[in-house]
């Protein structure tokens, strides 16, 4: 009797492990790493500015050298994900991001900081444009928005740690030891999804036939499909207010990724240890927001069928959240209120970021990555502009209070233009070869 239901168990065991779910958890590892790598010189900027002699404008270059390459590389790595796969692609991209974390530590002035964080950028430019096309093979559509949400929670969960863990390593070791260890970091990251990854589903030898059909069986005709012509005319047309909407959460993203850390020490007067709690908690705010945001939007598909409504309703309260709670973070004399503030405004703010990445999903299909990259072109602009006029007008204003005022009326557009997004405007499908029959069921569009 007993083995009886140990066959049982061992038999609905086989049947709940999913290899897409690994493959997610590998991708939201990714997202960690990636996140720790990028926001690493926002919590070593005051170490940075000390010994570098650097004003608040130069470390504002500094924090924005990495979004110019990166804006730059979303369209085109998200392309090369598309022709090449994202196995190949993003391993290139890794190898190129880590190396460029482990120079940080060796940096002797403004210059080279400039010059190691550019190549940063080129490095995690493609990254999440070719995470999103992967997902485009291994994720059915109503799964689409949790993983979305998940990995970038796990990006705003390596946001929330980096001040911690460099603060804690700055004070044994040095803050150059800090970049150096988190660079090796990536490269075993590197090494585990090189050894796991597979382009589709099909490719992979874990997976049966039975997770190909709950997968939608249409891997291998979208690898085939991709090779189309891209079509940018209409993606252009489809895609460009999802951009815009894209930057202007953008800018308030990039001022919390580069700036909290300053404000925090500089204007609410914490020292370097409540640094690492207080940088931190806004952070971990948006973590829950980040999987909230996509459970929800799934939810409400799945509720409704209605994909318009599932996108839109979280866009308009998460930007309109973020509006409501920024607002009065320069007015309070308190300084654990504004923390409190600044962590309900975040909390929002990321309740759009699995929406974003999914609408790339819902309506370019095969095109997903190249979509991505210019969906995320949007962030990447903001991420040049925002933390430069943030540095230069509290340098000239001596104030944040405009700084934070810009990025008010940023959210109150982007809340706007969110109402007009129409994700069931799709990309006319590629020409196709006829659907592959896989495990002995016919494909299906999800």
């Amino acid at each position: 009797m007993l083995r009886g239901r140990g066959g049982r168990t061992g038999a609905h065991m086989k049947d709940v492990f999913k290899v897409r779910h690994l493959i997610l958890a590998v991708m939201c590892l990714m997202y960690f790493i990636a996140y720790i790598d990028r926001v690493n010189i926002s919590v070593a900027g005051p170490l940075l500015k000390q010994e570098f002699g650097l004003t608040a404008t130069q470390l504002g270059f500094v924090f924005s050298a990495f979004a110019y390459p990166y804006a730059a590389m979303q369209i085109f790595g998200g392309w090369c994900a598309d022709r090449f796969g994202p196995r190949l692609v993003l391993t290139v991209l890794s190898i190129i991001w880590a190396i460029a974390t482990i120079l940080c530590g060796f940096a002797w002035g403004l210059t080279s900081l400039l010059v190691f964080r550019f190549v940063l950028g080129i490095g995690e430019g493609g990254a999440f444009p070719t995470a999103t096309r992967a997902f485009t093979f291994w994720l059915p559509a109503t799964e689409r928005g949790f993983a979305q949400g998940i990995t970038h929670s796990f990006a705003r969960l390596g946001g929330a740690v980096t001040p911690p863990i460099v603060i804690g390593i700055a004070a044994l070791y040095g803050w150059r030891q800090s970049f150096i260890i988190l660079g090796v970091v990536s490269l075993l990251w590197t090494a585990l999804y090189v050894w796991f990854f597979r382009n589709t589903p099909v490719e992979h030898s874990w997976v049966k036939p039975a997770e190909l059909d709950e997968i939608g069986g249409q891997a291998a005709m979208l690898k085939r499909a991709a090779k189309g012509k891209t079509p940018w005319k209409e993606m252009i047309r489809k895609m460009w207010l999802v951009t815009f909407v894209d930057f202007c959460y953008g800018w308030s993203l990039w001022v919390f990724l580069t700036w909290l850390p300053s404000y925090l020490k500089d204007a609410r007067g914490f020292d370097l240890k409540q640094l690492a709690l207080f940088t931190a908690l806004p952070l971990l705010a948006g973590v829950v927001g980040d999987t909230l945001g996509g459970v929800v939007s799934d939810a409400v598909f799945r509720r409704t069928g209605n994909l318009k409504l599932a996108r839109r309703i979280m866009l308009v309260v998460g930007l309109g959240g973020a509006l409501v709670f920024i607002m009065p973070v320069v007015y309070t004399h308190s300084a654990l209120l504004a923390v409190a503030f600044l962590s309900a405004s975040f909390f929002f703010l990321e309740l759009t970021n699995a929406v974003l990445w999914s609408l790339p999903l819902d309506i370019a299909g095969a095109y997903a990555g190249t979509a991505g990259g210019m969906m995320n072109t949007g962030f990447g602009v903001a991420g040049m502009i925002s933390p430069v006029a943030f540095g230069y007008l509290i340098q000239t204003t001596g104030s944040y209070e405009v700084p934070f005022a810009i990025s008010a009326l940023l959210l109150a557009i982007g809340v706007v233009a969110a109402l007009f997004i129409d994700p069931t405007r799709k990309l006319d499908d590629p020409p196709a070869a006829p659907q592959p029959s896989i495990g002995g069921v016919a494909a299906q569009n999800s």
